[in-house]
């Protein structure tokens, strides 16, 4: 876990820099102004052309790091910033200084898009949220350090606007040389470009530990983009509980788990008719909605987190040592590691051969230790009567007669990674395969009496514990269908390397799961900008005014321009332990819940700065409640609806295409700001300070709708399973749109 927050500490000091310079460029703006004898217009455009830079660079910024990494772009960011910010100490003119606030801008822009992204790929899901708050906490404290240097220059007799802007070199001159020399790269992008040996000591590194395997298994099977994914639902039970006489591969459809200690096994039993779990019953009765129009996947989601294991969503019941189930066979001699860069195996290495029992090709795991595969060595081609996968001594891998074979692994949040080989037809008429499965325990019953596979269908297990479980079963990212017409022996595989050429592309957005979490993510990041921050910030120097805080300022002796610096800093200061107070419960209460619980908070004090500006309550009562109201506001917006939606979109998108996706709701982000940003001052004159402040509740209001119906809790969640999930919903909900 330290590694993986150090390397978000590092990331989001792009946001700190972006912080300081919303700050210095407030303050500098009043003596370029003076110094330049600027119009109203070029004033503005100084202020904005930051705000163009990111605009410009986030229309290919997601493309670009999906072409060529995440690292190099958080480098280029910080190479914009440093010489943006010399550009700016020099500046003789102000074409000079338009041209320093561009590139100041493509560093923000940069920042502020693929600083989520890189922490979301690199975290653990148990702490997911707590670091892509980061970049919220050290955004605010920049500003806060900002205000402070600014209030101090501006004591001296003449305060100097290039030396506030230029100082923005020193820092990200630090930035560039720590991403430089200890950011790596994300290692699910280096799986997607079939880099797999550099993913795993990434990895390594990042965790702290060796055996990496289990997440880097979930990383391969992240590379997938649509595909047809099934929820089912097994009751999981100790194999042995078997009475010696019984047959456990009697019947055809259980499956068979071994655990990571030796003797320990488990079986799974499909469950047919009426499901007892939430996630299978809810996804059963999703046309049926008790809420109106709201979005499937909220049910599906909110199923999931109601029945998390009490043990912990890294360690789980039904996998004790949650460790990958690979890791207990026996060391092989070959140690060869899949990349792009290795040399390409003997027999053209990716299909398995029939005949070859004894080949290490015999069946490809998307695994990455060789060393640890526990599917290898042993596999018998098929016999007239059906198959059989047997093990070594000590291996994890389950053996079945005419069944299924699954090897599993904890991925965290309480689910687990599993594959299971099946040479039957199933119902649909599809023939047998190998399947990827994505297991979450949803409960454990109590001791009862009889054998968990000698029961027909669904019915319950009435001999030791069991579990209930539902799956996402589907394709796995590496078994092509082309791989299907060769009739390999065994779940064969095709390298990541060959998927890695063939990415999917801007095709991959009219996946349904894709523009399903487009959906969410635009909408999301429109409302926000819309929700009235930049209003209320703007407004907050007048408020304060009023208030008295500036006169009481300037009976010590501080000049208009030094008290409102000093306003702004204090401002800035009462919100850091707001956003930390936030980062403790990002991952505890979830995403939905902050905004759910924080955003009426936001409607209440928009209404009530509306009703203090109709009506005359006096001068005094009018300054005291404004200021309340405005340092409420301030204070839960970065509780909630400041960080998460940038959170969100980090995590809703696939592997392949998210920073495309990004890239896209990042794009909207900033033309919504520059919208908002140009159209206040109009508002205000138009309309005054009561009807902007009405709109912005108004808009707060749509907000709180939009996410109770359209944005699920992705807390604790891998990435892979939240678009598998997306995925399986706007298909669903498709479906039930033609019945």
């Amino acid at each position: 876990m330290n590694g993986a927050a150090l390397v978000a500490i590092i990331a989001t000091i792009g946001n700190l820099l972006q912080g300081w310079d919303n700050a210095t460029i407030a303050g500098a703006i009043v003596y370029i102004k003076k110094e330049l004898e600027l119009d109203s217009t070029i004033e503005g455009l100084i202020v904005a052309m930051s705000l163009i830079g990111a605009t410009i660079v986030t229309t290919c910024s997601g493309t670009i790091s999906d072409w060529i990494g995440r690292r190099p772009m958080l480098i280029l960011s910080s190479a914009f910033y440093f010489l943006s910010g010399l550009i700016m100490l020099w500046s003789p003119n102000v074409y000079v200084l338009l041209l320093a606030r561009l590139l100041d801008g493509f560093g923000i822009g940069l920042a502020v898009t693929l600083v989520p992204l890189y922490i979301s790929e690199t975290a653990p899901s148990e702490i997911r949220g707590l670091l892509n708050t980061l970049p919220q906490f050290t955004g605010t404290g920049g500003m806060f350090l900002a205000y402070c240097m600014i209030f101090g220059m501006s004591l001296q007799p003449s305060p100097s606007w290039r030396l506030m802007l230029g100082v923005l070199s020193i820092p990200s001159l630090l930035y560039f040389a720590l991403v430089v020399l200890y950011l790596p790269e994300s290692p699910r992008w280096l799986v997607s470009k079939g880099r797999m040996l550099e993913a795993k000591r990434v990895l390594q590194k990042l965790r702290g530990r060796e055996d990496v395997s289990g997440e880097m298994a979930l990383l391969v099977e992240g590379l997938t983009v649509g595909g047809e994914t099934s929820i089912e639902e097994y009751i999981i039970g100790p194999a042995d509980d078997l009475e010696e006489d019984q047959d456990p591969y009697a019947d055809k459809d259980h499956i068979k788990l071994y655990g990571p200690e030796d003797g320990l096994s488990w079986v799974a039993k499909p469950v047919t008719g009426q499901s007892s779990i939430g996630l299978v019953s809810r996804r059963g009765s999703m046309v049926n909605q008790s809420v109106p129009l709201m979005d499937p996947l909220v049910t599906l989601f909110g199923s999931i987190h109601e029945n998390l294991p009490d043990t912990g969503s890294m360690r789980s019941m039904l996998f004790p040592n949650f460790g990958s189930m690979f890791s207990t066979a026996e060391p092989h001699v070959k140690n060869e590691d899949w990349d792009e860069e290795s040399l390409q195996r003997e027999g053209d290495g990716y299909t398995s051969e029939a005949g070859g029992a004894n080949s290490d090709d015999n069946l490809q795991s998307p695994l990455i230790s060789r060393q640890t595969t526990s599917m290898e060595k042993d596999i018998i081609p098929p016999q007239s009567h059906g198959s059989i996968l047997s093990m070594r001594h000590h291996s994890s891998l389950l053996q079945g007669n005419a069944g299924e074979a699954v090897g599993s692994m904890g991925i965290g949040g309480g689910w687990q990674l599993a594959w299971k080989w099946s040479e039957r037809e199933g119902e649909d008429g599809n023939k047998g395969g190998f399947k990827r499965i994505y297991l979450h325990e949803e409960g454990v019953t109590e001791s009862r009496r009889g054998s968990l596979v000698s029961i027909p269908g669904g019915d319950v297990p009435t001999d030791g514990e069991f579990i209930h479980a539902a799956a996402l079963v589907s394709q796995p990212a590496l078994y092509s269908k082309e791989l299907m017409s060769q009739h390999p022996v065994g779940p064969a595989m095709v390298h990541p390397s060959e998927t890695a050429v063939k990415g999917p592309g801007w095709i991959a957005l009219l996946e349904p799961g894709v523009k399903s979490a487009l959906v969410v993510g635009i909408v999301i990041q429109m409302l926000q900008q819309f929700s009235g921050i930049n209003g209320v910030l703007y407004y907050t120097p007048q408020i304060l005014q009023q208030a008295g805080v500036s006169v009481l300022l300037s009976k010590l002796g501080l000049g208009s321009e030094s008290a409102s610096f000093l306003i702004s800093g204090f401002t800035n200061l009462l919100m850091l332990p707001c956003i930390a107070i936030a980062m403790r419960f990002m991952d505890i209460s979830g995403r939905r819940s902050l905004l759910l619980t924080t955003i009426p908070v936001l409607i209440v004090s928009l209404i009530i700065l509306v009703i203090g500006n109709v009506f005359d309550f006096g001068t005094i009562a009018h300054a005291i409640i404004s200021t309340v109201c405005v340092v409420i506001y301030f204070c839960t917006f970065v509780m909630g609806y400041g960080p998460i939606p940038n959170i969100l979109c980090s995590e809703i998108f696939p592997t392949r295409v998210r920073g495309i996706c990004i890239a896209i709701c990042a794009l909207v982000f900033w033309i919504c700001d520059v919208i908002v940003t140009y159209t206040l001052p109009v508002m205000l004159s138009s309309i005054g300070l009561a009807g902007v402040f009405g709109i912005y509740a108004i808009v707060c209001l749509i907000s709180l709708v939009f996410i109770y119906l359209r944005v699920p809790e992705t807390k604790g969640m891998p990435l892979e399973v939240i678009t598998e999930f997306f995925a399986v919903g706007a298909k669903q909900a498709a479906a039930a749109k033609h019945e």
